[in-house]
């Protein structure tokens, strides 16, 4: 999914912020030491970058990040509330190394993130910036196909995935 989202503003109640294009650039170059959390929590470990665990990377879109999870209850659970819906958005920990700031009069000041070093990209429940976006289906569809799957089965296997877990849903009601 997409942890960040490039020039897109978020109101953080005194002040906004957005993310410029290329601000995670030396972190990832640098192979910055990145864990895959839920919810930010550090016991609720999903992946990590110097594991192999998280791959992550910039496009025009902005931030993207492929957690391959742990054979865990937290991370079958959470495929399962991703897959419903119920968890659908990513977010990140970074600590800015360098920031530009618009002030108006009369409107919150503005940040615009221009580098930043980061430590966690986390599948959240609250996220900071509603424009991100976590997707199970490109993932199981991706192992799949890395397992030698074809993509037509891929994508059949992970249609099947989704209707059991209708169906469960509508058991369990």
């Amino acid at each position: 999914g997409y942890a960040a989202v490039f020039n897109t503003r978020t109101d953080l109640g005194y002040f906004t912020e957005s993310i410029a294009p290329g601000a995670f650039r030396e972190s990832l170059d640098r192979k910055d030491d990145v864990r895959a959390l839920f919810n930010h929590d550090p016991s609720l470990i999903l992946g990590r970058s110097t594991a192999g665990t998280l791959e992550l990377s910039e496009d025009e879109k902005g931030l993207f990040s492929r957690i391959h999870p742990p054979d865990t209850s937290l991370a079958r659970d959470l495929v399962i509330s991703i897959e419903r819906g119920d968890v659908s958005q990513m977010s990140f920990g970074f600590y800015v190394e360098q920031e530009e700031a618009e002030m108006q009069k009369d409107k919150p000041t503005h940040f615009t993130i221009t580098k930043a070093r980061l430590f966690d990209v986390s599948p959240v429940t609250f996220p900071a910036y509603p424009t991100t976006e976590v997707d199970v289906e490109r993932c199981l569809r991706s192992r799949l196909e890395a397992c030698g799957v074809k993509p037509e089965a891929a994508k059949a296997a992970y249609e099947l995935r989704k209707r059991e877990i209708e169906i469960l849903a509508r058991v369990f009601r």
